[in-house]
Order: C-alpha cells, then sequence, then structure tokens
C-alpha cells in the first residue's frame, strides 16, 4: 500500500494538469505546513522566525513545468529577487534553485546564461547558491555545467543523491574541486538500472559518501531526518577531529521541528530547506510520497 501511495504522488507531482487545478486551489489541504507561502514578503517572514530559533536557512522559489525562455526569464528574477530580499532583510539564508526553472530543458546555454546572473547576484551580496539535483535524466548535464561554472564561480554548490549507482564516482570527480556538496538519499523515482531499489542498499550508500565527502575536507551539508545518519555523521566527526564548521544538517520546513531545535541546542548548525512560491504542488506531491504520516496530515487538515 505505501509502494502504491508514493508512486501515486510521485506520479501526480510531474502532472501539469493536476499543477494548474492546484494553482487555482492555492496553498490549502496541508501544504502551507511545507511551503512558506507564495511570496517573498511571506517567506522572509518564515526566515526571521527560523533565524530567532538558531536555525539558517535556504530558500527556493519553487518552479517546475518551464516550457518556454519568457517563463526561464521570469524564474531567473525571482531568483535575483530572492537575493535582494534576503540581503535586505538582514536574515541568514542561502538560494536554492533548480536549473529546470532556469530553462535547461529549452537550451544549456540559456540556462547557463540565467545561472551567471544569479551567481554574480549572490557573489554581490555574499551570499551562496545551491543547485538542486533533479531526476536521472538532468544528472550529468547538470554536473557538466557545474564544473563549467565553477572555473569561475566558488559561491555555489551542488546535490548528490546516494540512492544513484554513480555517485560514489561523482564524489570522487567532485573533490578534484573541493565542492561543497548537500548530501541526500534521493526523492524521485527511478529506474533500478541506474538506482538502489533496496533501503538498506541506498543507507549504506548514504554513509558511505557522506563519510568519503567529510575525510576529504570538504564542507558537507547532511540532508535527511533520518536520525540513524545524522547520529552516524556525529560518530564520524567526533572520531576523527573534524570540526563543526566543515559540515551543517538539512531539514525540510514543517519536518522534524523538534531535531532541529534538539541539533541547535547541541551547538550543531542546521539549515532549514523552505520553498515558496506559486507552484508548489511538484515539490509538494514529492514530500507526501516520501513520508505516509504526511499524507494523514493532510486529510486530517481536509476534514478540518
Amino acid at each position: 500500500m505505501e509502494v502504491l501511495m508514493r508512486n501515486l504522488f510521485q506520479a501526480l507531482g510531474k502532472s501539469r494538469s493536476a499543477n494548474k487545478l492546484a494553482k487555482r486551489y492555492g496553498l490549502r489541504f496541508g501544504a502551507a505546513r511545507f511551503v512558506a507561502g507564495e511570496t517573498i514578503k511571506q517567506s522572509i517572514a518564515v526566515v526571521r522566525k527560523l533565524n530567532q530559533f538558531g536555525r539558517v536557512v535556504t530558500l527556493d522559489h519553487l518552479g517546475e513545468f518551464i516550457s518556454s525562455e519568457e517563463e526561464a526569464l521570469a524564474s531567473t528574477q525571482m531568483c535575483l529577487q530572492t537575493l535582494e530580499a534576503i540581503a535586505e532583510a538582514g536574515v541568514q539564508s542561502n538560494l536554492s534553485l533548480k536549473m529546470t526553472s532556469l530553462g535547461l530543458d529549452i537550451s544549456k546555454d540559456l540556462c547557463m546564461s540565467n545561472m551567471r546572473r544569479i551567481l554574480n547576484k549572490a557573489q554581490q551580496y555574499g551570499n551562496f547558491v545551491r543547485i538542486d539535483m533533479e531526476d536521472y535524466s538532468h544528472c550529468q548535464i547538470s554536473l557538466d555545467i557545474y564544473q563549467e561554472l565553477r572555473r569561475t564561480y566558488d559561491n555555489f554548490g551542488i546535490v548528490i543523491q546516494a540512492y544513484l549507482f554513480r555517485t560514489e564516482q561523482d564524489i570522487q570527480d567532485l573533490n578534484k574541486l573541493k565542492s561543497n556538496l548537500r548530501l541526500v538519499k534521493g526523492a524521485y523515482k527511478e529506474s533500478p538500472k541506474v538506482a538502489f531499489a533496496d533501503k538498506k542498499d541506498v543507507d549504506d550508500n548514504y554513509k558511505k559518501i557522506i563519510k568519503m565527502h567529510l575525510m576529504n575536507g570538504n564542507y558537507t551539508a547532511v540532508a535527511s531526518h533520518d536520525e540513524s545518519m545524522i547520529e552516524f555523521t556525529k560518530q564520524v566527526v567526533e572520531e576523527n577531529g573534524i570540526p563543526k564548521d566543515q559540515f551543517e544538517f538539512q531539514m525540510l520546513y514543517g519536518i522534524c521541528e523538534d531535531l532541529q531545535a534538539r541539533l541547535v541546542s547541541e551547538g550543531y548548525k542546521v539549515r532549514v530547506y523552505v520553498p515558496y512560491g506559486i507552484d508548489w504542488f511538484g515539490y509538494f506531491m514529492r514530500r507526501l510520497a516520501e513520508r505516509p504520516a504526511n499524507v494523514w496530515f493532510v486529510l486530517k487538515n481536509l476534514f478540518n
């Protein structure tokens, strides 16, 4: 049953018609738990509150299903405005983005041009940009763009997914650039030809790449709500004398807030991934697919 529900929500998340329907009804039925709002102003208010509780943030203006250059330019403009709003508000937040929202599926050159505009703006404000990794079909080109742009910029990093077979090699290759990586298990439905199907295999590979990247001396963002992975990371850094300023824990807005607070109280850096915008549906569906408990939360909201 759980697998069927996960597959259903992953399929819905890729549906353009479902996305259009969701926009019509706004952030109802529980989505507001995971999405900070539809406007920059709403998201900055959330960031400020999280900062007050000792957490830093990465803001993501949600954008999926980009099909024209005009949409890609509009999404780029929103990223630029987000960086400006962060600077003006004086809050502690980076920027996260998906390169498909910048036109990656239209043209690599268009995407790179938009990325340069964003990285230049982030550089101007002394801020940092994180490229979110998407499904497997975008993996290689995302890494190609990242490595090409690293020739000019060093104020950005990328995400690596533990469930892919290729990941260990990617970690080794990115070590040459001393890359700042966010390490995740992976949230997309992928073919068993390219990804581990068994949870234990994913967990084992996740531990392997966390230790690899930390031991290589690179900044590591461990993005997980799995307490066993968090404890594993603590053990690795303690046993190897790795300083706390070489890594951080990252979690999603609206999930495991007690755990976030506990880690902050223990002196660890915790960054909360805070999405906002009108294109929230695909992101919301992936959150439901990841954790069945999220589904019951939404159902409860429907009947309230």
